[in-house]
């Protein structure tokens, strides 16, 4: 007889698998309750009603009552595979362990999205739970292209973490045509069953221009690409300062000159060394941003909010309108300018004997471009030194005071990375080029100017036991480090028997160097550290073998060096810190600041390597069909990893296109073995590279091998 309960069939179902020690399958449901098959269709409509309300899981095929263990509030990191993981708040910037979320568990949770997640249990040291609840949903907006259907049609995010798509019902399509560009609003994001749907607000244009790419990219990765009016409003109601107030000293009478590549609009730091009887006198004068920008002002916010600039190859999304960052708190050339100047002493030998510092005004000589100061100290020539004279003794002193600065840090073990940094040229709509971005003595040389003034200041402070924010690095994840032991001895390197401190980092970069294997040795120890962060507990700069560090150099384009400005000064004046307001809001302290500001960084960084993919892309997307020299930079069971020689492009050449025999994969030696041929492909090998494909979606580049190598001996694998 079908089953016939007093209360409505969810009830039936609630007290059915609460009775039950495993799940159980919709068969399994349908057969303990004695449905007939007629009442199959209203028991899987009830099961998916009481899955999308949280009050049973779906595990798989089978059903079981929700889980009511420990829940967390969390950000999902949803992947391009489906899966995701939950990042508990308070967690996001500091490496803590997050919770693994299968597929079946994300509750149409999205990527970006705030969640609750109850904790199911654990696998292989990490933990697992389900979405329980969607707090607050993070995309509400995306970009994507736009197909076209006879009732409308529908977008596919430019993001693989979004793993749908968002209908647009006929007349919201704004006009838009088939396969172009377009940003959709999301009016409802549907159900397990059904995906979001909305219409088109924006449309972009052609998704093969290089505007319409950066374009996408500022639009995924949610960044601000204006100023709101308040903020520009109250950016253009400030006045320049032009004489020193009380307090500032008055320094225009020193050289200062400022040192910066040839594209660049806000100069926020300048230099000026004399010479001492005992040794040197290093000024660092950076723009005082906290002259102008006060906590908790609207400019100040906005700052606070985006935490620091986004450099990319069309633009910049400056942290502070251009009112600020390209005039008054710019230090250009013949103008009076409010600073903030570290006056550092140093013996004959490089060593800090003395340091001091002051509010002020200075006046730049001149815009130095690294290349001319290059041209003027280290190629000596002579038509650059002629037309420079009066300047050149001073910068002849800065040389040999940062060449000892140098080689100190290198002495107590600061890692002296070298890979190259691939630069984008544009021509118009089009990259015309990838190339290789020009770097010499003169970078090093302002590098180590700004290094010491962000040291001592860090050591000034934590010596006067003031709150600020530290740049620290901490020392690198075991894990990854046995990895990286396991490639360097696949490479060939002898690596140090030594304790594992910065100096034996500097010993294998040493040994590297000026060798075939250098670029893959140092972008391999790169991934082995840990990513610097900011924190008001300070423990270090693992990387520069610092006991302290912070970021005080660039306060235009990078929030925590104004924090460390205000906490100078109200220093300097003998304020009490408690009443120092050093971030927009008051109820904020240092901690959650640190944590936020770090991920504004990360979040740089990620577009910064999200447009060069999109301008690889679209720089190669004509060039299908042609060989490339490469280096194999990664070796996998599924193909080998390859980056191209001069433009420093990475992509794939995947392990089914190597069709001349079955490879194995010798994960110890970073290599692939051919079965039949004993061909050898190693971490390290230089190839050639056909490309074959390019997906500008997903900016991915497929290549295959377009020779073979000579078989190498094959080496016995217990050796």
């Amino acid at each position: 007889m079908p089953h016939t309960a007093t209360g409505p069939l969810h009830a039936s179902i609630l007290t059915l698998l609460a009775e039950q020690k495993i799940p159980l399958t919709t068969n399994e449901i349908a057969l303990a309750l004695h449905l007939d098959h007629g009442q199959l269709s209203a028991l899987h409509k009830t099961l998916v009603s009481l899955v999308e309300q949280r009050q049973i899981d779906k595990r798989g095929k089978r059903y079981a009552p929700a889980a009511k263990g420990e829940q967390v509030r969390a950000t999902l990191d949803l992947t391009a595979k489906g899966f995701g993981f939950a990042v508990p708040e308070g967690q996001q910037a500091k490496g803590g362990k997050d919770v693994f979320i299968a597929p079946h568990h994300l509750g149409g949770a999205s990527h970006g999205d705030t969640i609750l997640v109850a904790l199911t249990g654990s696998a292989r040291g990490r933990r697992e739970g389900r979405v329980i609840e969607v707090v607050n949903r993070a995309v509400t907006r995306l970009c994507g292209l736009f197909t076209a259907s006879s009732g409308g049609g529908f977008v596919t995010p430019d993001d693989e973490r979004l793993p749908y798509t968002v209908t647009i019902p006929r007349g919201g399509d704004l006009g838009a045509r088939d396969g172009m560009a377009v940003v959709a609003e999301i009016l409802d994001y549907g159900s397990e069953r059904q995906g979001p749907s909305g219409r088109i607000v924006e449309i972009l244009g052609d998704a093969r221009t290089v505007g319409v790419q950066i374009r996408m990219a500022i639009i995924q990765a949610g960044l601000r690409d204006t100023f709101p009016p308040e903020v520009e409003a109250e950016a253009a109601a400030l006045h320049a300062v032009h004489e020193g107030d009380e307090g500032r000293v008055d320094l225009r009478h020193l050289p200062h000159v400022t040192i910066d590549g040839e594209t660049a609009r806000d100069f926020d730091d300048a230099i000026c060394v004399e010479g001492a009887n005992d040794g040197f006198v290093l000024y660092v004068s950076i723009a005082d941003v906290s002259h102008y920008v006060c906590p908790g002002s609207a400019i100040d916010r906005e700052a606070y909010l985006r935490g620091t600039s986004v450099y990319l190859p069309d633009r910049v999304l400056p942290m502070l309108p251009e009112r600020l960052s390209n005039d008054l708190c710019s230090l250009v050339p013949d103008q009076d300018r409010p600073a903030f100047t570290a006056i550092l002493r140093f013996d004959a030998q490089g060593r800090r004997i003395g340091e001091k510092y002051c509010r002020s005004l200075i006046k730049s000589r001149c815009r130095f471009t690294y290349t001319t100061v290059n041209q003027l100290l280290y190629l000596r020539d002579q038509a650059t030194r002629t037309s420079h004279a009066d300047l050149a003794p001073m910068l002849e002193l800065a040389g040999k005071l940062t060449a000892l600065l140098k080689k100190r840090r290198i002495e107590r073990g600061s890692l002296e990375f070298n890979i190259p940094e691939p630069e984008v040229t544009l021509d118009r709509e089009r990259v015309s080029a990838i190339s290789l971005a020009e770097r010499n003595q003169a970078h090093l040389l302002i590098e180590d100017c700004m290094l010491a003034a962000n040291e001592a200041v860090a050591e000034t402070l934590a010596k006067a036991r003031r709150p600020v924010l530290y740049r620290i690095h901490e020392r690198p994840d075991p894990a990854k480090l046995e990895t990286f032991t396991d490639a360097a001895k696949a490479l060939g390197l002898v690596l140090p028997r030594s304790e594992v401190d910065p100096a034996w980092f500097t010993q294998v970069i040493r040994q590297a160097r000026n060798t075939p294997a250098e670029y893959i040795v140092n972008n391999l120890l790169l991934r082995t550290m840990q990513q610097a962060r900011y924190s008001p507990e300070n423990v270090g700069h693992f990387g520069l073998a610092a006991a302290y560090y912070l970021h005080f150099t660039s306060p235009i384009r990078r929030y925590p060096d104004l924090v460390a400005h205000r906490v100078l000064q109200a220093w300097l004046v003998q304020q009490d810190q408690e009443g120092v307001p050093l971030l927009p809001d008051k109820k904020q302290d240092l901690t959650e600041a640190g944590l936020h500001l770090s991920q504004c960084e990360r979040k740089a960084i990620d577009i910064e390597r999200n447009v060069h993919a999109r301008c690889s892309a679209l720089f190669l997307l004509d060039r299908v069909g042609e060989d490339f020299g490469a280096i194999i930079s990664g070796v996998t069971a599924f193909g080998l990893y390859v980056t191209l020689d001069e433009s420093y492009i990475s992509g794939m050449v995947p392990v089914t296109t190597m069709n001349d025999d079955y490879y194995l994969h010798d994960s110890r030696r970073y290599r692939l073995i051919g079965e039949t041929s004993n061909r050898m492909y190693q971490l390290g090998d230089r190839v050639r590279v056909r490309l074959d494909h390019v997906d500008l979606a997903a900016r991915r580049l497929s290549f295959s091998l377009a020779a073979q190598p000579a078989v190498k001996p094959r080496e016995n694998a217990d050796n």
